[in-house]
């Protein structure tokens, strides 16, 4: 489909595929967000050139959890139910902002190919799948997603680079999203030594999926830097430096991080730093 010979009912209107992505990220209730999601058909019109007005109150979020520093997030013992559902309960609050990240880089940049947003689609469809296996796991525990406090500092990021769609996709998916990777290993095997093998399986569903978005994060990382004649590794170096992205430290998931696209160079300076 050419997105320039697009009736415009049908790509400026509600029904375009990204115009349906800013709705679902603007819904406030965590039912009628993913409800919003899976309703985006594959074959939804899609107009990569329009420009959508600044939109204020995004993303929607229901009024619980309740937002606190990342400080203020205790870290409860894996020996007890609760210690479980809370460690859960980040998850889930991960893969909620995970959600909105994927709608929002959809519907905001404008002018990209249009496997950029339909590869977007399909992230914000996993995630939504991931947050829905977690909060029905919280609820098999006698828990619900809004139970524990919760920080923002996907989302955090996001703000920052709503103007830079090449320090998004630096930052983002390949940077907090990608720590997700080093990080699914040991909650995997905390949640299984804990007794707790259905919990540890998501975790598993999650890692494997998410190779997939850092991979996408890579993919079209690079592709905007050979556009802009950048060097990916110093480029990366340069955003975070400009954008103050979080000092990352080890231990690496070389494996994911290899199979989600990483370079052995950018491995190397992830090392080194």
């Amino acid at each position: 489909m050419d997105s320039n010979t697009i009736p415009p009912s049908e790509g400026n209107g509600p029904n375009c595929m990204r115009a349906q992505a800013l709705a679902a990220l603007a819904a406030t209730a965590w039912p009628e967000k993913l409800a919003g999601v899976r309703a985006i058909a594959d074959t939804a019109a899609l107009n990569c050139q329009r420009v959508f007005a600044p939109v204020a109150g995004l993303p929607g979020r229901p009024p619980l959890p309740e937002l606190v520093a990342p400080a203020q997030v205790r870290h409860r013992s894996m020996a007890t139910l609760e210690g479980r559902a809370a460690l859960l309960h980040a998850l889930a609050h991960i893969e909620f902002n995970a959600v909105n990240l994927a709608l929002d880089i959809i519907w905001r940049f404008a002018g990209m190919p249009e496997a950029f947003y339909r590869d977007w689609l399909r992230v914000a469809r996993e995630e939504a799948y991931h947050f829905d296996l977690l909060r029905q796991r919280l609820a098999a525990l006698g828990y619900a997603y809004g139970d524990f406090p919760a920080h923002n500092g996907l989302w955090d990021m996001a703000e920052r680079t709503r103007d830079d769609l090449l320090a998004r996709l630096a930052l983002v998916p390949r940077t907090l999203e990608a720590r997700g990777l080093d990080a699914s290993p040991m909650i995997r095997n905390k949640l299984a030594g804990a007794g707790d093998a259905d919990s540890a399986a998501i975790v598993d569903i999650i890692l494997r999926d998410e190779i997939g978005h850092v991979a996408i994060g890579n993919h079209w990382y690079r592709q905007q830097c050979a556009q802009a004649g950048k060097e990916p590794v110093a480029c990366y170096a340069e955003l975070a430096r400009l954008y103050g992205a979080p000092r990352l430290r080890g231990p690496f998931n070389l494996e994911a991080r290899r199979a989600a696209g990483f370079s052995d160079a950018e491995l190397a300076a992830l090392q080194a730093d």
